[in-house]
């Protein structure tokens, strides 16, 4: 080829990379086919999210109720089919009692939700909370007890945070008064127990007798970002129902606390914490340290997309709506995880990324995507498109582009359900588990709730 057409070429091709999204822009702007294919787009969402709202509702509902011992069934196989030890952490119990209340207040009808949100509350009220020394345990087997972890009775912050979190949420639903004092209860237990008078901020562990473990508990950190933001969510759900001062107080210290520490000034949360707010990092390390390390250092996209808006939900209870710093930082998280997390190719985001010493760009080390990261995205980027219709980083488009990559690659259009993670990445989850202690229903009836309610201007 002529070397000057071959230059001629090349600067076509740039310029046409340069300007058809501005070409895109304004056609969606001006032209009345376009807006009305996008409407077209959007019922058919709804329709698909709405049927998908429905098929998880369905297999977490009556399938995990244990009628024997209490509590919901968490270990099924990719059939449905009940598969493991049946242990029952009270993280899971207390997001399916949550998950129950939450469909009951979007259906507006309150059976089968109420009876199965109430099967799980009983649970609560008689297994998980310790009637000795008050708090919830971390997690029981199938008969009701405790289970030891290296030999202690652990009890968390981030089981008791969800604790508080299923109880507002069954109290909003259905205004018993016996959740609402078990929430209150919870959050006074936590409040003696768990918060770091010295530096703010609550100590992941404790012993049975809720005495905290200040330096962190068998080499892991005593304070972490992901108990944070699950924290400030369970006491913004609490708050809407219970808008005490000194609650309000500790919503607005953790807010800030994920804000300005946890985000503080880069795009991406750190993972966890010594006592007095010290990064635990292993950036400088060698190779085998920071494999070794990587839960407890690395970048987690799908923390970025899920604290983005978790942010700007506590931001409006606590009357901030809109203020321009969370704000920015909220489209910050967004972001970051879209230029540096965001498959171009297939859509989703990975799991982990990181930035080695003496690099400024991301590797990503864990390319895998897991549900719950994707349905945080699918939420985060609608609600940024409501926010920044303009933005040219075209929310809206990356969530279309995302709910495709949900429909091909996580919903199992056989057996039902979210697989553990997209089968482009990982195909033997197509066989993996659809329910354990730590995957059921709440994430996706979430997200799923929350985008149907955008998208129908009804959020």
């Amino acid at each position: 080829m002529n070397v000057d057409l071959k230059k001629i070429l090349v600067k076509l091709s740039l310029f046409l990379i340069i300007v058809s999204p501005i070409f895109a822009a304004v056609a969606r702007a001006k032209e009345p086919e376009v807006m009305e294919g996008l409407e077209t787009n959007k019922k058919v969402i709804i329709a698909e999210m709405k049927q998908q709202l429905k098929d998880e509702l369905e297999h977490f509902g009556a399938p995990t109720i244990d009628h024997k011992y209490g509590g919901y069934f968490t270990d099924m196989n990719y059939k449905w089919q009940l598969k493991g030890p049946q242990d029952k952490m009270i993280v899971t119990q207390a997001r399916l009692v949550w998950a129950n209340a939450h469909a009951s207040m979007y259906y507006h009808q309150k059976e089968p939700y109420l009876k199965y949100a109430t099967h799980g509350l009983k649970f609560l009220e008689n297994v998980m909370w310790d009637k000795k020394y008050g708090g919830f345990y971390d997690i029981v087997n199938r008969e009701g007890k405790p289970l030891g972890r290296n030999g202690n009775y652990v009890k968390t912050a981030y089981g008791n945070a969800f604790g508080i979190y299923g109880l507002a949420g069954y109290y909003k639903a259905f205004g018993d008064t016996s959740a609402l004092d078990l929430a209150i209860k919870t959050y006074k237990w936590m409040d003696e127990h768990s918060y770091d008078p010295k530096y703010g901020g609550y100590f992941q562990y404790m012993s049975r007798e809720g005495v905290p473990y200040k330096n962190g508990f068998h080499g892991t950190p005593p304070k972490d970002q992901n108990s944070m933001i699950h924290i400030m969510e369970a006491f913004t759900e609490l708050y809407e129902v219970w808008p005490n001062p000194e609650l309000r107080v500790r919503l607005d210290s953790l807010f800030h606390d994920v804000r300005d520490i946890a985000i503080g000034n880069h795009p991406w949360l750190t993972l966890f914490f010594e006592r007095n707010w010290t990064p635990v990092s292993y950036r400088d390390s060698n190779n085998y340290l920071r494999t070794a390390h990587f839960e407890e250092d690395h970048i987690s996209f799908g923390h970025n997309v899920e604290t983005a808006w978790l942010l700007l939900q506590t931001s409006k209870a606590l009357g901030l709506k809109n203020e321009a710093k969370t704000l920015r930082i909220a489209k910050w998280m967004d972001d970051f995880a879209l230029e540096n997390g965001w498959d171009k190719d297939l859509g989703g985001i990975y799991d982990g990324g990181y930035i080695f010493q003496g690099e400024h760009h991301v590797t990503i080390i864990m390319p895998t995507k897991q549900w719950w990261s994707q349905v945080e995205a699918l939420n985060s980027f609608l609600m940024m498109s409501e926010l920044y219709p303009h933005d040219k980083m075209d929310y809206y488009m990356k969530f279309c582009e995302q709910w495709n990559y949900v429909k091909k690659y996580l919903l199992d259009h056989k057996y039902g359900g979210w697989y553990w993670g997209g089968i482009d990445k990982a195909p033997q989850n197509i066989k993996g588990p659809k329910a354990t202690i730590w995957k059921v229903d709440y994430h996706t009836t979430r997200g799923l709730i929350n985008c149907i309610r955008r998208l129908e201007g009804k959020l």
